[in-house]
Parts: structure tokens; sequence; C-alpha cells
């Protein structure tokens, strides 16, 4: 569906189903380079089994209008004008890398838009190789060559995909060659605001780190979920591209969480 977003028109997937703000939301935020597509399968399965779904591609992405935003405060700041606009009063947010600096600096901002945060192949600072940088400032094909390279597990560089008929690079290499991959690592670079918007969250979060993940190694993810006192789970012979090549296990600990908190309410 489309939302219109500080007069920019927005897009916002929503699962296969029309969107029902009544019913509990879930709100996926995708990571650098990327849009709705990388939440395929668990936007899904929310959206059939009694969730509100909104997967928005941010500005300037694939179906959005608008230009990219600079930074990561920017994006918070945005998330909460974009889950007004779509007239829903709370989400459980979750954010793969940095989508979830973006959920971060939504919740400094806005809490009272909050039921849960959830991190995926991410942690509370996401340093970027400078080399990365100036590769995407000159071309996002070629550096998403490099980001899906190293972002990527030992299993889906051989071919191995979790969905039959699917190549997880491939998907990978024909959002990002398309969206502003440069803005995206350059905000992720800047931001450094994480341990401090750490100490200030008081919603249920967890965060689902990846054992093979060489873009945010998983120790700087362990560090962040005892600055958020969060839950962890570690997904084993994956890499930083969770949603999309270990689809199936990072649907099941969403699951376990929002499912628990909307039983519990």
């Amino acid at each position: 569906m489309y939302v219109e977003v500080r007069g920019q028109k927005t897009y916002a997937a929503t699962g296969g189903k029309e969107f029902d703000n009544s019913l509990p939301c879930v709100m996926f935020v995708h990571g650098s380079g990327l849009d709705h597509r990388s939440w395929a399968l668990q936007t899904r399965w929310f959206a059939y089994n009694g969730y509100s779904v909104l997967a928005p591609d941010l500005p300037g992405h694939s179906l959005s209008a608008g230009e990219p935003l600079e930074s990561i405060e920017e994006m918070g700041a945005w998330l909460a004008d974009f889950i007004r606009a779509a007239n829903v009063s709370r989400v459980h947010a979750v954010g793969h890398s940095q989508g979830f600096l973006d959920v971060l600096e939504l919740a400094q901002q806005a809490p009272e838009l909050l039921k849960s945060i959830t991190g995926v192949g991410t942690a509370g600072a996401i340093p970027v190789n400078p080399a990365l940088i100036d590769a995407a400032k000159n071309s996002a094909g070629d550096a998403a060559e490099m980001l899906l390279m190293w972002g990527f597990g030992p299993d889906a560089q051989y071919g191995i995909s979790a969905v039959p008929g699917m190549q997880p690079i491939a998907i990978g290499r024909q959002i990002m060659a398309r969206n502003p991959l440069y803005e995206d690592l350059v905000a992720c670079a800047n931001y450094e605001n994480g341990s401090a918007v750490a100490k200030s969250i008081e919603v249920p979060s967890q965060l689902i780190l990846a054992r093979k993940d060489r873009l945010t190694p998983i120790k700087a993810g362990m560090a962040f979920a005892e600055e958020l006192n969060a839950r962890v789970t570690i997904i084993e012979r994956y890499g930083h591209m969770l949603p999309i090549e270990a689809p199936r296990q990072t649907l099941q600990k969403l699951r376990e969480l929002i499912s628990t908190l909307e039983q519990a309410a």
C-alpha cells in the first residue's frame, strides 16, 4: 500500500493482505540499500496469523519517492512520522542491520509508538569499511557485489537457498544495485548514539544474531545486548543477511517474542 509521509508517496508492503490498523502491528525496517522484499517470508506469516504488517521502503528506496535520508537520527524521526501517517498507535518494530539503528532512534524520539524492538544481524554501532563507502559512491552495483560477498554466510556462497528456486545473493544484488547504498552506508558509519539510546529503552527487546556475520560481528552484537538488557538468539551457520538467507529461523524467533507479548496483553 502507499502512505503519504511528509508530502511524499511511501510504499509499505503489508504481507499480501489488506492493512487493518485494528490488529496488532509489526513494522519491519530494511537494512542498507535494501527494501521491503528482504522481509518477504516474515511479513507474510504475520499478516496471515492475526497481525497487521508494515514493511516500508525508506525514502528514495525502490517504490518510495523522495530523497534518501542522510542520518540515522533523520531515519528514526521519519519512521515516527510514517507510523502516525499509517494511523497506527504502537508497533512491534523489527530492524535488520542499519534498520535496527533506525529503530533505536525511533525508540529515542518517540518511545510511545513502540511495543517491542528486535534487531536482526546488528549491533549498537555499525562501522563501515571506507573502501566500501568509496565503492558505493562510484557505483552502487560494484559496492553491492562487495557487500553481498561479505554479507552472506558460506552456504549462500555455494548457492544453497532456504527457498527452493530462489538464490539469496541474486535477490540482494537485484535490490541493492538500484538503491541509494552510499547514503545508507555513510549514515551507518556516522552513527554513534546507540549506547546512549540503549539506556533509555524500556520496552522488551531482543537481538537475533548470526554466528558467521562478518559485517556486524557477533561479539559486537552480544556486547550491545548487555547494554540493552535484551534477550539474545544466535543462529548458527548463517551470515549477516539473516532475513533472506535464514528466513524461517529468523521468523521463528520473531514469533516467540511478539506472540508471547501479545498473548500476555
